[in-house]
């Protein structure tokens, strides 16, 4: 029986894995999956390589349930279970990871946006050693390797605030804005952009990756930031959301379900990319100790915001168990069955949409059909 969904031969033949599954915790034979039944079966999906059961809220447990009880009668039957199984424990089980290293740059280390002059004072540097170790202990599926790529008319500098003209509303002007305060420039349309020293320029020592990073020979290279006219934190899109970089596209092709985030800076390109990788509906985890930021209270933003959109926060040492399916936590399976929620629901809208223009279509078609001619 599968108690703790860790057996190989267990997930070696998928079909019977599943009626075996299924079968193991329908307690009381009824060919049906009962809301408690259910329970049982995220009591052995949701614990640690060490045995630990993770405590799932009845409220969460129950809106799971629910997610896979599709027709609505308070049990999940076999058909349904088929898509719980596919969808969902089995990602659970065997996820597959993309390892996302953002910015760790010369400029940010120890160049001219050295992010150790910034307010909270951390050491970029600190972060190397310790991604460095999991490329050498953890099997990702893909790593990612992003970069800051400005050219050198770019909007964030603020020695180029005079090439473009200042929106009336801003809070401060050319002449007085420091770096690091934020202005609205007059666009069209008005944009919000926060100042900061001349960094990362194309081709430049300060845009490449520090040199005591590990580099692996499978490892991916994403650009972003090159558009002069917005910026570019997050490595999914601009700021703006205007366009995308290269990442998504890539992540599709590689089948990603989890995406692991740390790099520099914690609280600015970091949490961008943490916060999209959220939104685009991946299991996301922050690597804490792999990270170093800007401002300490703009860290701590980061974090909460990570959290509350049902991602996790993890040390460095948790990844390879997290990695190769060992470690489960019951926020990303929450995470992973409101998406399937929520592709279910717009799913459905679709098909909705698609019905009512078909009877629209037909009834259109209808009233063109020629009529007979009326007797004089």
């Amino acid at each position: 029986m599968p108690s703790d969904f860790s057996n190989e031969d267990f997930m070696s033949n998928p079909s019977l894995a599943m009626d075996a599954c299924f079968t193991a915790f329908d307690k009381d034979g009824d060919d049906r999956l009962s809301l408690a039944e259910f329970t049982l079966i995220c009591r052995a999906l949701f614990r640690n390589d060490k045995g630990h059961i993770y405590v799932v809220p009845s409220d969460r447990l129950e809106e799971m349930f629910a997610v896979f009880d599709k027709n609505e009668d308070g049990y999940i039957d076999r058909e349904e279970f088929q898509f719980c199984w596919n969808q969902w424990i089995k990602t659970i089980v065997r996820p597959i990871s993309a390892f996302l290293i953002v910015d760790v740059q010369n400029d940010f280390i120890s160049g001219s946006l050295n992010i150790s002059n910034c307010s909270a004072q951390q050491n970029g540097l600190e972060v190397i050693d310790p991604i460095n170790k999991l490329l050498d202990t953890v099997e990702f599926d893909s790593v990612f390797y992003s970069l800051d790529w400005h050219p050198s008319d770019h909007v964030s500098f603020i020695d180029n605030i005079k090439q473009r003209p200042i929106h009336p509303t801003s809070p401060l002007n050319s002449d007085n804005a420091q770096v690091y305060d934020t202005v609205i420039f007059a666009g069209p349309p008005p944009m919000k952009q926060r100042l900061w020293p001349r960094h990362c320029v194309q081709d430049s020592w300060g845009s490449e990756l520090h040199k005591d990073l590990k580099i692996v020979d499978q490892g991916i290279k994403v650009y972003k930031g090159t558009n002069p006219e917005v910026d570019s934190y997050s490595v999914f899109w601009d700021n703006k959301k205007l366009s995308d970089t290269t990442l998504c596209g890539q992540l599709r092709m590689k089948g990603a379900s989890d995406i692991y985030v740390c790099g520099l800076a914690y609280d600015v390109c970091v949490g961008a990319t943490a916060i999209d990788a959220l939104s685009a509906g991946y299991r996301t985890v922050l690597i804490d100790d792999c990270c170093r930021g800007v401002d300490l209270n703009d860290i701590e933003s980061t974090k909460q915001t990570v959290i509350s959109n049902n991602g996790v926060i993890v040390n460095s040492r948790e990844v390879k168990a997290m990695v190769e399916g060992r470690d489960r936590r019951p926020e990303l399976g929450y995470k992973l069955a409101m998406e399937l929620k929520n592709a279910d629901s717009d799913l459905s809208k679709n098909n909705a949409c698609r019905r009512q223009n078909q009877q629209q279509q037909g009834q259109q078609q209808g009233q063109q059909q020629p009529q007979p001619d009326r007797p004089q």
